[in-house]
């Protein structure tokens, strides 16, 4: 027919194949996880186009988590979505999350723990016990008073930096301070004597 006199030109001005979007997945990490680094092999089923026909494989993705790594990190594997005629298979992108800590929270390079301490505890000093995300064991001493906004920093006791993982943020504790349920009328008065006189 008519068409074949084209057949060249046609092909020359074929649209360009379109790359489907990228697909994103979370990937859950612990504290543990990004503090040392850990690798992932993840299991990927995907269609595939071979000799014309389409089959199912499996793969396996690998992670190296790097010490320090952050939640929002982004990890690409190219092309690894599924594949179909005339489209650009899609990358795959894993995105990391953070699972949240009985201890710890993070607050970039640096880990926020909270301690209970009772009020007398607050007002005539104390001493706190940490295990490190590493398993290093630090009794912390607090001679000075602990008022409610105040804050302990351990420094390089934090999480390691990316970039040089030799180096650490700092660790930060707050605290909550534990009130009496009730006080008998010779406890306040004898708080009044000392307290009312008391600098602040």
């Amino acid at each position: 027919g008519q068409g074949h006199g084209h057949g060249g030109r046609g092909r020359r001005e074929a649209p360009a194949r379109k790359k489907a979007d990228p697909i994103e997945q979370v990937l859950r990490l612990t504290l543990e996880e990004m503090y040392y680094g850990v690798q992932k092999n993840l299991k990927l089923t995907r269609t595939v186009i071979r000799g014309g026909a389409e089959q199912r494989v499996s793969e396996t993705l690998t992670i190296d988590v790097k010490p320090g790594w952050k939640k929002g990190t982004k990890i690409t594997f190219p092309e690894k979505g599924d594949e179909a005629p005339g489209v650009i298979a899609a990358d795959i992108i894993f995105v990391v999350d953070e699972k949240k800590h009985p201890q710890f929270e993070r607050d970039g390079n640096d880990l926020i723990t909270t301690k209970v301490v009772d009020l007398h505890e607050a007002l005539l000093g104390t001493s706190v016990f940490i295990t490190t995300l590493n398993g290093k064991s630090i009794n912390v001493d607090i001679p000075e008073i602990v008022s409610p906004k105040y804050v302990k920093v351990l420094v390089g006791e934090g999480m390691p930096l990316s970039k040089s993982p030799n180096s650490k943020g700092d660790m930060k504790i707050k605290f909550d301070i534990r009130f009496p349920k009730e006080l008998t009328g010779e406890q306040k008065a004898q708080l009044k004597s000392i307290l009312g006189n008391a600098q602040y």
